[in-house]
């Protein structure tokens, strides 16, 4: 551990306990700074692994996230809105962390000291050789990660491994490395800081790119969304809209006929289908709004 770059002491906050508050906040905005180059850095790496991790979904697999502490709970965050933002399955993205349910409130650090866990978590949820696993660790060392990514590589598995520290043992065990390089922190070793920042900048790039390459967004539009509330009903409305090339009263009465479902409307909306036909040409289109509306304009 002495020898990470997330554990060493960081120059630019030292004597950070004896500045004003302006001062401090300052210091840790300026690096903060830093965070979305050491991603840009990655980007070969991010790349790589969301063609595999597309790869696998396109034959049936899934993308899996193990991590401990903060790294545990970036996964599971990243995980949890993907069901409501692109509406896939629960099961399709899955983030387990060390301690389970109970790790997400409330800190159980020693549970990720043990690699036997991560492994059986991991064999709990039905992880398979067609699935692929995304092992995040800042330090690149936590036992219960590296067992998680030993277990999927033992059925097969693709494995990618997240960490802050070049050279780290999950870099050398994971298929594909990506390291963002975000130096020490303002507090030594308080990786939920900048690490922690790269880290949900990945998974917000990993998961929305794979999203976008399996047809889960049209233009930048979420066409996808579930709307389950006030806040996303307006989101939809707003959609149907614009893709529709409709008025928002028009958009919500589409809505309403269509069973709530964006791409429905917006193909009732576009071609004056009904909402039998407009769901006909979306699964022929394996749900791929663009097709949908490409193949319309075509026929």
């Amino acid at each position: 551990m002495d020898d990470l770059a997330t554990e060493r002491e960081n120059r630019a906050s030292e004597g950070i306990d004896a500045r004003s508050t302006e001062e401090i906040l300052r210091i840790i905005n300026s690096e903060d700074r830093t965070v979305a180059e050491a991603v840009a850095a990655e980007i070969p790496r991010i790349t790589q692994a969301v063609d595999r991790i597309v790869e696998a979904a396109q034959a049936g697999g899934r993308l899996f996230y193990a991590g401990a502490g903060t790294s545990g709970r970036l996964g599971v965050l990243d995980a949890s809105e993907c069901p409501p933002t692109f509406q896939v399955p629960p099961e399709f993205v899955q983030g387990i962390i060390a301690g389970g349910e109970a790790a997400l409130t409330r800190s159980t650090e020693a549970a990720e000291d043990d690699p036997a866990a991560g492994a059986a978590d991991l064999r709990g949820r039905g992880f398979t050789g067609a699935d692929v696993l995304v092992g995040i660790a800042a330090s690149g060392r936590t036992p219960y990660v590296l067992g998680a990514v030993d277990e999927a590589r033992r059925l097969g598995a693709d494995t990618i491994g997240l960490s802050a520290n070049v050279g780290s043992e999950l870099a050398r065990r994971a298929d594909i490395a990506i390291v963002p390089r975000t130096g020490p922190e303002i507090i030594a070793g308080s990786t939920r800081m900048k690490a922690g920042t790269a880290a949900k900048l990945v998974l917000n790039m990993i998961s929305t790119a794979v999203m976008i390459r399996l047809g889960m967004v049209y233009g930048n539009l979420m066409v996808n969304v579930r709307p389950v509330n006030a806040k996303l009903a307006g989101r939809a409305r707003r959609i149907v809209a614009n893709a529709g090339r409709v008025d928002a009263q028009r958009a919500e009465e589409l809505l309403a006929a269509a069973g709530n479902d964006v791409r429905t409307a917006i193909l009732m909306a576009r071609f004056g289908a009904e909402r039998e036909e407009a769901e006909k040409r979306l699964a022929e289109s394996a749900g791929r709004l663009s097709e949908a509306i490409n193949r319309w304009k075509s026929s």
